[in-house]
């Protein structure tokens, strides 16, 4: 009897071992390996997985990162949360002309294949609006929700 349950606790064991092999933390050893070399100083790194990427949440040089690779280990952005201050001259000088009676709510860039958008939520008392520029230099509506009345 002692043997069987040696036996089991062996083979239960090794497809553990096995069922998780090539991945380090649950994350498949392409992608810690693409992340190693494309963030070497990066610290306090976190996964999550998606439907159809991997997101390692992360700090470098102080600041919060989040880099989105393909489950084949290939970079497909990375983004960071930002500023006002932070945006492109263009950009803020239009927020200040055209939308100073809203606040913002959210405000983050993201890198992908060597383009930076910007992404930006405005919101007053009657909307949330949602901004995008592609090119740096001027805003598009990207997003218009009427908020509801209680």
């Amino acid at each position: 009897m002692k043997n069987k349950i040696v036996l089991f606790t062996l083979a239960l064991m090794l497809s553990f071992s096995t069922s998780f092999a090539g991945t380090i933390n649950g994350v498949d050893e392409r992608i810690s390996n693409s992340f190693k070399k494309d963030f070497a100083s990066a610290e306090d790194v976190q996964w999550e997985k998606g439907n159809s990427y991997v997101k390692a949440t992360f700090k470098m040089s102080g600041q919060v990162m989040f880099a989105y690779y393909s489950e084949v280990g290939s970079l497909i952005a990375v983004s960071r949360n930002i500023t006002s201050t932070q945006l492109p001259i263009g950009l803020l000088t239009e927020l200040k002309n055209n939308y100073r009676e809203m606040w913002i709510s959210d405000l983050f860039e993201i890198a992908m294949n060597n383009d930076t958008s910007y992404y930006i939520t405005l919101q007053n008392g009657d909307y949330t609006l949602v901004l995008k520029s592609n090119n740096g230099s001027s805003w598009e509506v990207f997003k218009k929700e009427r908020k509801e009345v209680l």
